[in-house]
């Protein structure tokens, strides 16, 4: 029997346990590679007033499952109910389960026929069009792209940004460390443009030219330019997703990916 095809998998903490069970469902061998922390950042003014105001904002969109769990967090301190009124909105699928699962609310995601899960891809939605003196909560971490308070922005939001936590990139670390520095895997799979620059400067030659796995167009054209050879596109950054890139990617043989979770 050949060897499984090793699978460096990047997503910090708890939020890439699905993912290992749906890579090793497909036959792959899946490997954590530890190059990112997320810290919860110390409350501010500002976002106690946040929180305190809730109530009053008409849409709350939220960019990361560890920014739903913040924002569950949150609200559970402030709001032993919570307010019927704002309409939630999450870029994608792992995220809208998060808020669904600590919160119970019906979320918005991008639209089914988009070509990945996206901030783009969100601002689609008809519902997103027109926001004229509307409040809305972006929910997010520090720093990152402006592309969706920008455009919410000037389609007329009244725009509050909370920034719950901060990504703190370190040295590579955890069972896929020497994989990484030797280039001794089939796959690696980044859903992040801030760990895609990140490892760049870890990677021999031989890595940058094993298959990279990455959620939207936006991060393989960035891959591009980071000299990384061989990126290939998954249609969103669910982990049915990305485990059905991968299998195309390294001929996988494995599990029916319809029936790989998608949280």
């Amino acid at each position: 029997m050949p060897p499984r095809p090793r699978v460096l998998i990047t997503r910090p903490g708890k939020r890439a346990q699905p993912l290992h069970r749906a890579l090793e469902a497909a036959g792959a061998e899946a490997v954590a590679l530890e190059a990112m922390r997320l810290e919860p950042l110390t409350e501010t003014p500002e976002v106690r007033q946040a929180w305190l105001d809730f109530d009053l904002f008409q849409r709350v969109v939220v960019v990361s499952p560890f920014a739903a769990e913040c924002l569950a967090d949150g609200l559970d301190r402030y709001w032993p109910q919570l307010p019927l009124g704002p309409s939630f909105y999450a870029v994608g699928a792992g995220t809208a389960q998060v808020l669904h699962d600590m919160l119970g609310v019906r979320v918005h995601l991008p639209p089914a026929n988009a070509e990945d899960n996206s901030s783009e891809a969100l601002l689609q939605l008809p519902s997103l069009q027109r926001l004229d003196d509307q409040r809305v909560l972006l929910v997010a971490g520090e720093g990152g792209r402006t592309v969706l308070a920008d455009s919410l922005a000037q389609r007329g939001a009244k725009l509050t940004r909370l920034a719950l936590y901060r990504r703190t990139p370190v040295e590579p670390g955890g069972p896929g460390a020497q994989y990484l520095a030797q280039g001794d895997y089939s796959a690696l799979v980044v859903t992040s443009g801030e760990l895609l620059e990140h490892l760049a400067g870890w990677c021999s030659g031989k890595a940058l030219n094993q298959p990279l796995i990455v959620s939207s167009q936006r991060l393989a054209t960035l891959a591009h330019t980071l000299g990384y050879l061989r990126p290939h596109v998954a249609q969103g950054a669910t982990p049915a997703a990305l485990t059905a890139a991968v299998a195309n990617a390294c001929n996988l043989d494995g599990a029916d990916h319809d029936d790989l979770e998608k949280g």
